[in-house]
């Protein structure tokens, strides 16, 4: 009986934080707000008019809601790279913000889910995809495979942010033999959601500019770029507006780590592109292959492409020397320029050469359309808001603004 009572007071204390805060607090809640409004008013045009409200066709079935998808599942998936040094080598200053990149895992989930959904022309048919109701085709589609391990990875993570802030409200320390278990299970659980994203491409036999066995190995290794180079930006503002501990070197041995995953990425970069131009089994992708670089009939997205490769090399360098990255203006620029490579990799740089040419040969020339980008701004606007709010409530608790006191 004591627990509930700690528990709902401890929802009527965060309620109680988050509602208050200083002018640019509000002013931050506010422009998150508009942005919600607005993609929710994009999005009610889209239900009434269907997607001939994107630049989305039968030849490009795919573009700026599920080149978003692939980003924040590997946005998402990165938290691990902070879960392990932190919880498996107890590594100090990794620990004192692990918590706050298994918040972002969470924000990024649901914006993962969000873009799934208002990707579907049709959501209120999305019940088909739930067991005894509707008829899911579970073993067998990789939709259904998706939809599991991301509400999985989704779950365990709320769990854990959850389990650990209460027991920073009350003042007691975690059961490791309790909590631990499931801290481990979302190791497997991050490499499996971007896993069986990269699988939802490589099983579409038709697009062969997608069938390579190295995609998932390649979606991982840009994820573990993208997601902490998010996180090291996000707690150099968190530290600037709010007293939290979060130390320089925690900083850095995250700029050391995203070395390592920003050269696993150029080097699967460059074996794709060794297969697609040099070896000759690779006729059937080389046309897809030289849309992507150099463009087919004046239309190509030859500036994604190029833009991705020297943000991604610029920002390798700056992670790579040491003197570069222990200075923290440039480490931060070098997380500038990866978030922007990765996400124009793995947007729209991956998903319209796949697409294009499609089945019969057609060049389609997409680029996305007002009405989507307000609708991702919507959902990026929920998806920093969640952020927003969870984490004010976490630095309230580590800074002992919220604590249980038996009345």
């Amino acid at each position: 009986m004591n627990s509930v009572i700690q528990f709902w007071r401890f929802v009527a204390g965060s309620a109680r934080v988050v509602a208050r805060g200083s002018v640019g607090y509000y002013a931050w809640i506010a422009l998150l707000g508009v942005l919600i409004v607005v993609g929710s008013f994009a999005y009610a045009n889209q239900l009434q008019n269907g997607l001939s409200t994107t630049n989305m066709r039968d030849q490009i079935s795919w573009g700026f809601y599920i080149g978003n998808f692939a980003f924040l599942v590997g946005v998402a998936a990165a938290a691990v790279i902070l879960v392990i040094p932190a919880y498996v080598y107890q590594w100090g200053p990794i620990k004192e913000v692990v918590l706050l990149g298994e918040i972002m895992a969470v924000s990024a989930i649901i914006m993962c889910m969000l873009f799934v959904s208002i990707d579907v022309g049709r959501p209120d048919r999305l019940w088909h995809l739930f067991p005894v109701v509707g008829n899911p085709h579970f073993p067998h589609s990789l939709l259904v495979w998706d939809i599991l391990v991301l509400n999985a990875y989704f779950a365990i993570n709320y769990f854990v942010v959850t389990y650990l802030v209460f027991k920073g409200y009350t003042g007691q320390r975690y059961n490791a033999a309790f909590i631990m278990p499931v801290i481990f299970l979302s190791i497997p659980l991050a490499v499996s959601i971007h896993t069986v994203t990269a699988f939802l491409f490589m099983g579409l036999k038709a697009r062969p500019f997608w069938n390579s066995a190295i995609l998932a190995p390649r979606f991982l290794a840009s994820a573990f770029c993208s997601g902490p180079a998010l996180l090291v930006l996000i707690f150099q503002i968190l530290r600037s507006v709010r007293p939290i501990k979060i130390s320089d070197e925690a900083l850095r041995k995250i700029g050391e780590l995203l070395a390592y995953a920003m050269a696993a990425n150029l080097f699967f970069l460059a074996c794709e592109v060794f297969r697609d131009f040099y070896s000759a089994s690779a006729s059937a992708h080389t046309i897809h292959a030289e849309f992507q670089w150099f463009g087919l009939e004046e239309h190509g997205i030859a500036g994604y492409t190029w833009l991705a490769l020297a943000c991604n090399s610029i920002a390798f360098a700056i992670f790579l020397v040491p003197s570069l990255r222990n200075r923290l203006r440039v480490l931060s620029a070098g997380c500038v320029l990866a978030i922007v490579g990765v996400f124009t990799e793995k947007g729209l740089g991956l998903l319209l050469p796949g697409l294009t040419p499609d089945a019969l040969g057609e060049v389609y020339r997409y680029a996305p359309s007002a009405n989507e980008i307000l609708v991702g701004a919507g959902v990026w606007g929920i998806g920093a808001l969640c952020f927003t709010l969870m984490s004010k409530v976490a630095i309230a608790i580590t800074l002992g603004e919220l604590r249980y006191r038996p009345r």
